[in-house]
């Protein structure tokens, strides 16, 4: 049996028995006025953090979610879409299919604002998407992705691509480890199922979303998830995965390379009223700018003494001078 196989088992057994505890399913989800989620969809909430971001969710976009899960975020994104076909939900694992469809039933039971037709239930995989090309405004996945082998989720990032209208987003949820995982525990396919054992670190991940063709990379969080300690996993060193909360961007790749903001500032502290790099960044005297990883770095190498440039805080929700 292959990993996607015992993956697709594994939800498949999740969907009719909820496992309370998988995940992240003890995170309160997003609240919003007048979203009621019902019980059940809130027991199968099983990711690692959100994809669904207010402030990305304007002019109604159309949102196609991979693996629908218990259909709590696709609950969450029609709330912003409220039309017929707005959120689009590709699920391999028919029991899954049926679990959220079932769960948005109820949904629509107890919120008056949703309809059934806001959300579209669609067979199919992170490899093969049902939807045209550049035909959707935001792709979503919550802790799903970091169970595919690098060569898996380079074909699955290279479909939401494909998919992606110019300028669109890629919104993902997913573990990601401190240091590399050891082989003994990636081999595992029941851990890799339960997003244990597949994530990939920070650097690597962040690379692969780049090597497709995204441009811009905004990181919104990135906060503890679990910890693989030293008895339990056979390990020499207990390893601690971080959930990483992220936005790609559908636009090209500068020159210089990609844009990838970790919530960095630059602040200019000389003599002058500001200081202009000539290259699009203006800094006020003594004001905190938003910069991406690559021009904090070269704002520092310009002028160290009168430029400071200060850590990621792990949160970026847009301005600045990039």
């Amino acid at each position: 049996m292959t990993y996607l196989e015992t993956a697709a088992q594994f939800y498949s057994e999740v969907a009719q028995t909820p496992e309370i505890g998988l995940c992240c399913v003890q995170t309160t989800p997003l609240q919003l006025p007048g979203l009621n989620i019902p019980q059940q969809m809130q027991d199968m909430n099983y990711g690692c953090g959100s994809t669904v971001h207010p402030t990305e969710l304007v002019n109604e976009p159309t949102v196609l979610y991979v693996g629908v899960g218990g259909g709590l975020e696709a609950l969450q994104f029609a709330y912003f879409t409220r039309r017929r076909g707005g959120v689009i939900a590709v699920e391999p694992v028919a029991e899954m299919r049926e679990a959220a469809s079932k769960n948005l039933q109820i949904a629509a039971e107890i919120n008056p604002w949703f309809d059934m037709s806001f959300v579209e239930i669609r067979e199919g995989d992170a490899f093969n998407l049902p939807v045209i090309d550049n035909s959707v405004d935001v792709v979503a996945q919550n802790c799903l992705f970091n169970i595919f082998e690098p060569v898996d989720l380079q074909r699955a990032l290279q479909e939401a691509y494909r998919v992606l209208k110019p300028g669109g987003r890629l919104q993902m949820s997913d573990p990601i480890a401190t240091f590399p995982i050891p082989q003994h525990l990636r081999e595992n396919e029941q851990l890799r199922a339960m997003c244990l054992s597949g994530a990939i670190t920070y650097e690597e991940y962040i690379q692969q979303i780049i090597d497709v063709g995204f441009g811009q990379v905004e990181i919104r969080a990135k906060r503890p998830y679990r910890l693989l300690d030293i008895h339990t996993y056979n390990l020499e060193k207990s390893l601690l995965l971080e959930s990483l909360d992220s936005v790609a961007f559908k636009v090209p790749i500068p020159e210089d390379g990609a844009c990838i903001f970790t919530g960095k500032t630059a602040i200019y502290a000389g003599k002058e009223s500001f200081f202009d790099d000539g290259a699009g960044h203006i800094l006020s005297k003594g004001l905190p700018a938003a910069v991406c990883d690559k021009t904090a770095a070269k704002l520092a190498s310009i002028m160290p003494e009168e430029i400071i440039v200060t850590d990621s805080t792990w949160h970026y929700d847009g301005g600045g001078c990039c």
